[in-house]
């Protein structure tokens, strides 16, 4: 893996394809990779998380009052995450996945897609593997990875 130093930035902005872009939340700029609809705010962000959320919780067939319950949260609280009131924590994200039955992956693919390709269609093909080995057997999932080590390259460092 490749140590960059400060002297390096600029190459370590250029070789990750990011731009300087400004977010009304942050006070100075940021550096980010556009998704294949521009940079999102953060706030843009927390809408598709929130959306996500809503929708995961309404395919289950939960109230909003139900699964406060099961996260041990006040309708009031676990609805602020619903309506992009609130930012969840890492920890909070786990035990929604418990719940509901959902990776973390689920809802980041939801949010940032781009993340998985370069573009939606090798985005939506990667999250459809992943879905996929998922589901898998463990033996069978044993046997695709010896498979899959065998297909790549050689690392170069």
């Amino acid at each position: 893996m490749k140590v960059w130093s400060v002297v390096d930035l600029s190459s370590y902005k250029s070789a990750r394809d990011l731009v300087e872009t400004t977010d009304p939340e942050l006070e100075r700029p940021v550096y980010r990779r556009p998704g294949f609809d521009g940079i999102q705010t953060s706030h843009e962000m927390d809408e598709r998380i929130s959306a996500f959320l809503k929708n995961t919780r309404e395919a289950k067939g939960l109230s909003r009052a139900e699964l406060a319950q099961l996260l041990g949260l006040s309708v009031s609280v676990y609805g602020r995450y619903e309506r992009s009131d609130s930012r969840m924590t890492v920890p909070r994200l786990i035990h929604l996945c418990e719940l509901m039955g959902f990776m973390p992956t689920d809802m980041i693919f939801e949010t940032a897609p781009h993340l998985w390709g370069k573009t939606p269609e090798e985005a939506e093909d990667r999250m459809k593997l992943t879905k996929l080995v998922e589901r898998l057997p463990h033996d069978t999932m044993r046997d695709l990875i010896r498979l899959l080590e065998r297909m790549m390259p050689a690392e170069q460092d």
